[in-house]
């Protein structure tokens, strides 16, 4: 099948998401970069702005992991697979912004079904060639076979289903991110992973994972939700409870590496091993969120008959960060390595690309948003800690108001605790404090 032939519509509009330029589709306006919640589907080659922060954070995490070897060691290279590539943004960017001292350690191969968007990737990958272009051997599959795959420039594209493209080849890193639910594909890609392996997952079905629909949710995820302050952090460790039990099933174990909920979806990470110890003791991060009298919550292992209507769970209870690599997911890391310089960016718009001094002030605030608190908040949420909503410090507190985030955060650091801003778009914060300290912080502000 050529993938290469020029689909209908070509070149479309031009536009720029790190430092990789994009042809959406003509019938797609020119997003702003600060979009917000789901997109439209549109059929084959369908891209949502919105999901650009996620994108990013993946080329950061690749880049930790090949600069800092905790996947493999240095002279081994990672195979990395988009299940789902669409119009191949996301392996673009891999390719593309990812330094390219670190660029001859990546096979990269990006996976779909649709011939249109496969076609408008390849095309986006040959009209703007990225700095690292060599191509690699793929000799990796468990079965010999090459099916439709195709070297273009540095990626390798193909056309399967996902579920038996992974069933077809072992990957290190794997990303899983369908219009919708990603329940179908989380088993399949378990057992595609190497003996240590890396998996990435998306899921829009927030509706389910948060409780709003309870059938949904029970029917998916095995769980039920209460739909409060804290239905985006169960929405994130419902998905992990679900990927650490299917990973159980096959000898192996997860260590959430980031996990967040950004806006209309929730994104995990996960490094994933082959362990039958780990995995018969997986069910001691597994409990339920029980709501309390006396603080706002805590983890129970089960919920007795009076308990279970103020429960959410079953869901992951453990870490929900690895402490070091989310640690150096900082706002400088990600501008020097997704944001163009001036002189990359005048090297960038000496074609078609219109970006004028807005569309620069927009990226940057974007890109800062992508990654915003994740560094602050690393450490607590890779151990055990309290989630707070500032907007409910009043109700807890008895106060007229709540003070300012900042001036909470940084009293308890004055006392000799841990605090930060929860990475979430609503108000919250995490301490190491007892409850009782928070509240007496609070109430110095509203006597």
């Amino acid at each position: 099948m050529d993938f290469s032939s020029i689909p209908d519509g070509w070149p479309g509009n031009l536009w720029l998401e790190g430092k990789t330029i994009v042809h959406l589709q003509p019938e797609q306006e020119r997003p702003s970069h600060m979009p917000r919640g789901p997109a439209k589907k549109t059929g084959g080659g369908f891209l949502n702005p919105a999901m650009a922060p996620s994108r990013t954070r993946s080329v950061l995490l690749l880049k930790d992991a090949l600069e800092h070897d905790w996947l493999t060691s240095q002279d081994k290279p990672i195979r990395a697979f988009d299940a789902m590539c669409s119009t191949g943004v996301r392996i673009r960017r891999w390719r593309n912004e990812i330094p390219n001292e670190l660029q001859n350690r990546l096979r990269i191969t990006g996976n779909d079904l649709n011939d249109f968007a496969l076609s408008w990737a390849i095309n986006s990958h040959n009209h703007n060639l990225p700095k690292y272009t060599e191509n690699v051997e793929m000799n990796f599959d468990r079965y010999g076979s090459m099916t439709q795959r195709e070297s273009v420039n540095g990626i390798f594209f193909q056309k399967m289903d996902a579920k038996l493209a992974m069933a077809d080849a072992s990957y290190q890193w794997i990303d899983i991110d369908p219009f919708g639910s990603p329940v179908p594909f989380i088993d399949s890609a378990i057992q595609s992973l190497a003996r240590t392996g890396v998996l990435e997952v998306t899921a829009t079905d927030t509706a389910a994972l948060t409780g709003s629909s309870l059938s949904s949710q029970k029917r998916r995820y095995d769980s039920q939700g209460i739909v409060d302050d804290y239905a985006h952090d169960d929405a994130v460790r419902v998905l992990l409870g679900l990927i650490a039990k299917v990973a159980a099933m096959h000898d192996r174990v997860i260590k959430p590496i980031l996990s967040l909920f950004d806006g209309h979806h929730v994104r995990v990470s996960v490094l994933v091993k082959t362990s039958k110890e780990g995995a018969s003791d997986f069910q001691n991060n597994i409990g339920y969120r029980l709501r309390c009298q006396d603080l706002p919550y805590k983890f129970i292992k089960y919920p007795d008959s009076k308990q279970i209507k103020n429960s959410s769970g079953p869901l992951w209870t453990g870490p929900l960060m690895d402490r070091d690599i989310a640690g150096r997911m900082t706002v400088e890391n990600a501008i020097q390595t997704c944001l163009p310089s001036e002189k990359e960016l005048e090297k960038l718009t000496d074609g078609d690309l219109e970006w004028i001094e807005k569309d620069v002030e927009y990226a940057t605030r974007e890109m800062v948003r992508s990654v915003k608190h994740i560094a602050d908040a690393a450490d607590l949420l890779s151990r055990e800690h309290l989630l707070l909503s500032l907007n409910a410090m009043p109700r807890l507190a008895g106060t007229k108001g709540a003070p300012k985030m900042d001036d909470v955060v940084n009293d308890l650091i004055a006392l000799g605790h841990s605090a930060a801003r929860y990475p979430d778009m609503d108000p919250m914060f995490i301490t190491d404090a007892e409850f009782e300290t928070v509240l007496s912080v609070v109430r110095k502000y509203h006597q």
